[in-house]
């Protein structure tokens, strides 16, 4: 995936942030928080995780699916990727 480089900068700071959020659920459970501010924080986190694989799957079919430079068994692999994915991220 070496052309995930280029945004390399901005998924890990997404990674960096999720992570925080992942404390702050972790800080939540082990103070007794309110159990709808720890749903608000589990919801958050879900979303941004969300909208770091949007932006994954997005560049992967942009660069492994839809690169008109590929072959078609390139673009077959990438199809097949990204499905198996797909499919993990939806269970």
């Amino acid at each position: 995936m070496g052309h995930i480089a280029a945004n390399k900068g901005d998924l890990l700071k997404r990674v960096k942030r999720i992570a925080g959020q992942i404390q702050a659920v972790e800080r939540a459970l082990e103070s007794d928080l309110d159990c709808a501010k720890t749903l608000h924080l589990v919801a958050a986190t879900r979303g941004a995780i969300n909208g770091l694989m949007e932006e994954i799957i997005e560049d992967h079919a942009r660069e492994h699916v839809a690169n008109p430079a590929l072959s078609e068994e390139e673009r077959n692999k990438g199809v097949e990727e990204l499905l198996e994915a797909i499919r993990r991220y939806s269970k």
